[in-house]
Parts: structure tokens; C-alpha cells; sequence
């Protein structure tokens, strides 16, 4: 399974913008031959508080979750992009919606919802088990990596591959912003804690993190792949928006994973 992990900047609020930039992607990738292009935690909408950007918060039937699906006909991809999505109960969800051939496959809500974001959303069930092309997949989103029991679940389920979509917001001034020193810190977080998921659990964990600078808030990027030993098969160098490719094998062929050719900048708009 050819999978594409993008490092994206989303823009808060600019759902257009944001939608036309994942379409250059999906095109993109879809004619690399990728089977899985995976986008960051609320990469449609951008990180945001929905108080602040309540026209950005969507219905699942809303045109713009549809449009994303649509983006995926006649493509033999499918892609996964994340969202704020409305809550008719209470405090919005963040939501990943999966897509393929042109429909909606599913979403899956963020569990483990704490700390300072616990002020602006409720905490999701999950969701179901994904799967292209035979592969089975799970998500977690951002904050599930502090709970073992999200990937244990998926495993569990019989996920071969588990992808962890994230926007970590950073702490600190945005003018004396350290960049190699923010992308450590989230590289060495997920070296740490998902490639020990993924040998204890003989599950591959691929991550695609938001990057980059918004009006009021930066994102450190990261893209991670670990295989079933625990050893990273392939990462971004850096920060960047940026693309990583990589092969990651079918459990039915015993193929030997390789590492593909890596886009260092996004397509041109």
C-alpha cells in the first residue's frame, strides 16, 4: 500500500482555500500511484476555536465534507482529512472523514479531548475500522497518542496500519519561534511513544502533523512512519510543508517495506 502523508498548513477558518490546496494534493499523489493520502488533524477547516469561527464549524452532510469526497472519484485513492464538526448536543467534535471513489467511507471522532481543549470540545466515541484495497486501517487523532488503549483498540480490530493525524499547537511566542527545536519535540514524542505502540502492537503507526505558521498560532509538522519493530521507516528532515511517500506492505505478501521517493515541497497551486 502506497500511502502519502502530507505536511500541510491549514488556514483558520478558510475552507475554501484549504479544500483547493488538498485537491492539488490528492491530484497529485493519485497520479504517483498512492493508494492512502493522509491529511492533519482538522486540515479542512483549520485548527480553530469554533466560538471564533462558528461559520467554519460543519454538518457531516454539509457541501464541503462532500466536496472533499468527490475530490476522490476516479482516482483509486483514498484520502482522510479532518475537520470541526457540529455538535447538535453540545461542544463541537474534531472529526477525520475518510473517503474513496467519490463517497464518504466514514469518520472518526478524537477521544481523547483534555486540558485546554476540553474548553471548546466533547470527546468522541472513535469510529469503525477503515480499509483500501483489503489493507485495514484505525485512526487516532493528536492527543490519542498519550492513550495506549486508542491503538490497543485498533489493533485489536485488526488494523494493519494505524494513521495518527495531529495539530499540536506550540507554546511560546510566534516572533522568536525555534523551529528545529519544535520539530524535535514532537519527532522525539512520536519516536518515543508511537514506535513503541507499533512493536508492542506488530502494527505500522504513520503520522501526518499540521505545519507552519497561522494568524495565532504555529504548528511544528512531522511525518513518521514506524514499522512492527518499532524502528521508523521514514520521516520528513524537518518542519516544512512537505509530502512523504512510502510503501508500506501488504501483510498477505510478506513484501519488504521500502521508502519512496520524498516531495520536499507541496505541488504548485
Amino acid at each position: 500500500m502506497k500511502v502519502a502523508l502530507v505536511q500541510l498548513c491549514s488556514r483558520k477558518g478558510d475552507i475554501g482555500g484549504n479544500l483547493a490546496r488538498i485537491e492539488q494534493h490528492i491530484s497529485h499523489v493519485a497520479s504517483q500511484g498512492v493508494d492512502v493520502v493522509v491529511f492533519p488533524e482538522m486540515s479542512i477547516s483549520g485548527y480553530l476555536d469554533p466560538a471564533r469561527w462558528s461559520d467554519a464549524v460543519l454538518h457531516r452532510d454539509d457541501a464541503p465534507v462532500h466536496q472533499f469526497a468527490v475530490m476522490t472519484e476516479d482516482r483509486g485513492v483514498t484520502a482522510i482529512a479532518g475537520f470541526v464538526e457540529r455538535n447538535p448536543a453540545g461542544k463541537p467534535f474534531i472529526t477525520q472523514v475518510v473517503a474513496s471513489g467519490g463517497v464518504i467511507a466514514g469518520f472518526h471522532r478524537k477521544q481523547t479531548v483534555v486540558d485546554e481543549e476540553a474548553e471548546w470540545f466533547a470527546a468522541g466515541d472513535g469510529g469503525p475500522l477503515f480499509s483500501h484495497d483489503g489493507v485495514p486501517f484505525a485512526l487516532a487523532i493528536c492527543a490519542d497518542i498519550d492513550e495506549p488503549e486508542v491503538f490497543r483498540h485498533g489493533a485489536r480490530a485488526g488494523a494493519r496500519v494505524i494513521f495518527e493525524v495531529a495539530a499540536p499547537g506550540l507554546f511560546g511566542e510566534q516572533a522568536t519561534r525555534n523551529w528545529a527545536e519544535s520539530y524535535a519535540w514532537w519527532r522525539d514524542k512520536c519516536h518515543d511513544q508511537l514506535g513503541r505502540y507499533a512493536r508492542d502492537l506488530g502494527v505500522y503507526i504513520a503520522v501526518a502533523t499540521q505545519a507552519g505558521r497561522t494568524i495565532d498560532e504555529d504548528f511544528p509538522g512531522g511525518g513518521f512512519v514506524f514499522d512492527p519493530t518499532g524502528g521508523c521507516l521514514a520521516e520528513t528532515p524537518d518542519w516544512r510543508e512537505q509530502v512523504l511517500f512510502v510503501s508500506i506492505p501488504d501483510s498477505r505478501t510478506g513484501a519488504t517495506p521500502r521508502r519512496l521517493p520524498s516531495s520536499s515541497s507541496p505541488p504548485s497551486p
